[in-house]
């Protein structure tokens, strides 16, 4: 049997789809959803040093919209010598928050320098709360909660990345656990959400 649709009909049905597909695209578009797929830049060595000597860390990059907005988000879990720099592109106030993020994180907030000028550590994981950069930077690295006091990184240390024009391509033995090096100039330990478009006060927003 032939159904014959009448033209007002027809541009229903053809208005439904459309906004089908639309919902559709902006589902599978989300790069906070779980099942998003988000592919970072990395990871490449991040050297920090601090009064202990240097500690490494191997970190991904974070430098676009979509990444940056997605960070670490549905994560159950971090290497100790693991983590996420985002690359916010210029020197402003940015806002971290911990949305979708299953883990504690400790949070860096770099200078266009290098230079490290504020710490958050142990962030509470699904918290909404705006973790302000307090002083423009460039950067942040996030790293499993706990591991800056345990690294010995404090404000005023210096991040090494080529993000900050500084990079240490043959760096000195990072600094195990216990604040020395290993003989084999190896760490000692086990190595391994987001900015959007808006601002609010002068301040961007990154994902945990």
């Amino acid at each position: 049997m032939t159904t014959i649709l009448s033209w007002p009909r027809l541009a229903g049905a053809f208005s439904a789809l459309v906004l089908f597909a639309a919902a559709c695209a902006h589902a599978v578009s989300d790069p906070t959803a779980p099942d998003a797929v988000v592919a970072f830049g990395g990871p490449d060595r991040v050297v920090i040093e601090t009064a202990d000597g240097p500690v490494e860390f191997l970190a991904e990059i974070a430098a676009t919209d979509e990444q940056r907005q997605r960070g670490l988000m549905h994560r159950e879990s971090l290497d100790p010598d693991a983590g996420m720099l985002f690359d916010f592109e210029r020197e402003q106030i940015v806002s971290i928050w911990m949305e979708n993020t299953l883990i504690p994180l400790d949070i860096l907030y770099i200078r266009r320098d290098g230079r490290i000028v504020k710490i958050i550590e142990n962030a509470e994981p699904l918290s909404r709360s705006q973790l302000l950069s307090d002083f423009p930077v460039l950067a942040v690295l996030e790293i499993a909660g706990g591991r800056a006091g345990e690294r010995g990184i404090e404000p005023g240390d210096t991040v090494r990345h080529a993000l900050f024009g500084n990079a240490m391509t043959d760096a000195p033995a990072p600094a195990d656990d216990d604040g020395g090096a290993d003989e084999d100039g190896e760490n000692g330990a086990e190595g391994e959400g987001a900015e959007d478009d808006s601002e609010d006060d002068n301040a961007d927003d990154a994902e945990g």
